[in-house]
């Protein structure tokens, strides 16, 4: 628990008349009385010559050769007594700008403290608004098959520290077993930079020395945010975008670096076709929308009554929707029956009429 209040015992320096008194702590406190009451033995010639003078003793001897020794008060106790601070109630300028932090010199000190270890935030949001920092990585394995342990070994004897495997940093002398017949993306940490005035030199020779061990390929991470991939060959000169660098397998469907997103290299999607599930659209699910079945048979019954209470907790009715495709549906015939009306006679086929009794 904290230090809550200043207790002094039998004060009697100068005219205090062996007092005792408690201060609180974290509060201001006004000692008031008439002149000569004891009011500056009490406050300055005691409380602050015994804080300055534990303050004192706690430095080195080396220190202490140059501050002033204060004398120790007369008083038997003074316990919770921090380092303090004494303002004489004189003071040499006027200014409306000096305050205690400019008396007693703190405020140079404060001004220090918060320009080395302070982050800026934004004005507007309230966001934090520091330096990015990046990262130049050389990808020399591109998911590929392989332990490739006597690789990062060499690149550990060449001088470098860092590698990022599969997306995670690891120490190039401590990095994990790899399994040969799965894919790896391994890229070597050439450099990492705080982006800032004068590092134009140094961020042009990691990248070209990222260049070099990746054959024309270089990373360039932003750490915590995106990722940009740069080819020395492949990249529009307009708009500075690259590609990735053309390989057989890019055009080989049955690799994940060739195939289509969409339909992961087979050439078709599956999908359900409404004509084919609901064969009356005039009729209800349950009474003989689906087609046959599906509305006397107790086993039909069953399946559809777990269908509809698995649509019922999607929040999905079938009902409506067989309305909806019913509509659907009858405005289909409708416009169609209005399009042949509406045709030219000329155009319209003639129809045969049979006559059974000349058959």
């Amino acid at each position: 628990m904290g230090l809550t209040k200043l207790v002094i015992r039998g004060a009697r320096q100068h005219n205090l008349k062996n007092i005792s008194v408690e201060i609180p702590r974290n509060s201001l406190t006004v000692i008031t009385g008439l002149s000569g009451s004891g009011k500056s033995s009490l406050a300055f010639d005691t409380i602050y010559a015994e804080g300055q003078r534990r303050y004192v003793e706690s430095l080195s001897a080396y220190a202490r050769q140059f501050l002033d020794q204060m004398e120790r008060p007369e008083v038997d106790v003074i316990e919770g007594l921090s380092p303090s601070i004494a303002i004489e109630q004189k003071t040499t300028t006027r200014s409306p700008r000096s305050t205690v932090g400019t008396i007693t010199e703190i405020y140079d000190y404060l001004r220090v403290i918060y320009a080395s270890v302070g982050v800026p935030h934004c004005p507007n949001c309230g966001k934090p608004i520091t330096h990015d920092r990046i990262m130049i990585l050389a990808p020399i394995v591109r998911g590929r098959k392989g332990a490739y342990r006597k690789e990062l070994e060499k690149f550990a004897q060449d001088g470098y520290v860092r590698v990022r495997i599969n997306g995670e940093l690891y120490p190039l002398d401590d990095f994990p077993a790899l399994d040969k017949r799965k894919n790896h993306t391994i890229e070597i940490v050439v450099d990492r930079l705080l982006v800032k005035q004068g590092i134009a030199a140094r961020l042009e020779q990691s990248i070209a020395t990222a260049l070099k061990l990746a054959h024309g390929l270089v990373t360039v991470a932003i750490v915590g945010g995106k990722e940009h991939t740069f080819s020395e060959k492949l990249a529009c000169p307009d708009c500075g975008i690259s590609v990735p660098q053309l390989e057989p397998r890019s055009f080989s469907f049955n690799s994940p670096y060739g195939a289509c997103p969409a339909c992961n290299g087979l050439g078709s999607k599956y999908d359900f076709d409404p004509s084919r599930i609901i064969n009356d659209w005039t009729r209800p699910l349950f009474d003989g929308g689906l087609g046959p079945g599906s509305g006397s048979n107790a086993r039909s019954n069953s399946a559809l009554m777990r269908t509809a209470s698995i649509s019922k907790h999607r929040s999905r009715n079938f009902q409506s929707a067989s309305r909806t495709c019913c509509c659907m549906a009858t405005r289909r015939r409708t416009r169609g029956r209005q399009a042949e009306m509406a045709q030219p006679r000329r155009n319209r086929k003639p129809k045969k009429v049979f006559d059974s009794r000349a058959s």
